[in-house]
């Protein structure tokens, strides 16, 4: 019989002890009560089930009962006193190895989504956790209005769903940041997409961004990079929508970056303009002024000393020239050349040094 099956060894000195203190009427001792929960934080470490060393304790008190010639209620108390230092020490076991296995995952994600390890090493240790990352990954990121702890309610309400929903199939739930992420197989839309689902249920109308599918040991900090960079996209953008995938917004970061694309925008968005009757610049004003104040039409027209009437016409001739309508969010934002929104360009944020390319 192996160690693992037989937990006699973790009741060493019971039966002598419960045999004296019957016999004496006397308490236990400070060192004897202290010895029985080290057996229990023994117990607990080698994985001993802890119903059956507590089955253990009381097969073996009733052995040495017809042997035991003292109070019965001595004895009784005495048993009670064992059971509970060694469940007390097996608890204090089992509570130091859930510590440690939370700071083991927290590292892990963290050296996971900083890139910060050696991929090798990180390759096995995430094994550990259910990800194999010699295989493509995807991440999504879910923002609420408040932050998030991996302990919270919200978390575990999320991740209840989805592993009931698919099993573990290899997915990680976690938090970082206050946020809460799914890292799933690259090829496992349906995962991400339910989890989107469920976090926005969960966060009461919070916000989830994918990452695209990356391979190898680093895709999962580059899928988790894309979906912050979408989530701060879309609160810049003043976007509405619940559930965005990075690859839908890939032409906006390329934009803010080149400043010959951001010049080829303007003209072509702004362009139409120079069409109109006087020249384009009382229309750009007026454009300046609507976005400076937070396209609030009133406080527009005041800056213009113009009325709010006046105002909506130049916007309405904005529209017709460019095809956008400033009034519009999605408008106001990205267009083409036919008035489809969120197809090709960057947030038309025009200020002075966005519209020197018109020459005006």
């Amino acid at each position: 019989m192996t160690d693992r099956d037989n937990p006699v060894r973790y009741l060493h000195g019971y039966a002598e002890i419960l045999a004296e203190v019957s016999a004496t009427g006397r308490r236990l001792t400070r060192e004897e009560i202290e010895s029985r929960r080290a057996l229990g934080e023994q117990a607990a470490e080698a994985g001993h089930g802890l119903r059956s060393l507590v089955s253990a304790h009381l097969t073996a008190a009733r052995s040495a009962w017809p042997h035991a010639h003292g109070s019965t209620d001595t004895a009784f108390a005495t048993v009670q006193q064992v059971i509970d230092a060694f469940v007390e020490g097996y608890e204090r076991a089992q509570h130091h190895a859930v510590r440690q296995e939370e700071v083991a995952r927290r590292e892990f994600i963290d050296d996971l989504l900083y890139g910060r390890s050696d991929l090798g090493r990180l390759a096995e240790r995430a094994e550990r956790f259910g990800l194999r990352l010699s295989h493509a990954h995807a991440v999504a990121v879910a923002q609420g209005p408040t932050a998030y702890d991996e302990g919270d309610p919200v978390p575990r309400q999320v991740e209840r769903a989805v592993i009931g929903r698919f099993g573990d199939r290899n997915v990680l739930i976690t938090t970082k940041a206050g946020r809460l992420l799914c890292i799933a197989p690259g090829h496992q839309d349906d995962v991400l997409a339910y989890f989107a689902k469920q976090a926005y249920a969960a966060t009461d109308g919070g916000r989830v961004a994918i990452g695209r599918s990356q391979p190898g040991p680093g895709g999962v900090v580059q899928s988790y990079e894309e979906g912050l960079n979408a989530l701060e996209l879309a609160e810049r953008l003043g976007l509405d929508e619940p559930m965005l995938r990075a690859a839908d917004l890939l032409v906006y970061p390329v934009l803010t970056r080149d400043r010959q694309a951001m010049a080829d925008l303007v003209l072509d968005a702004l362009g139409p303009l120079t069409t109109a009757r006087g020249g384009a610049q009382v229309l750009l004003d007026t454009l300046t002024a609507y976005f400076d104040c937070g396209c609030v039409a009133a406080e527009a027209a005041r800056r213009l000393s113009l009325s709010v009437r006046a105002l909506t016409y130049r916007l309405e001739r904005i529209h017709k020239l460019t095809g956008a309508n400033p009034a519009d969010p999605a408008h106001r934002y990205c267009s083409d050349r036919e008035g489809s929104p969120g197809r090709r360009f960057q947030r038309l944020d025009v200020r002075r040094r966005l519209i020197r390319p018109l020459g005006v």
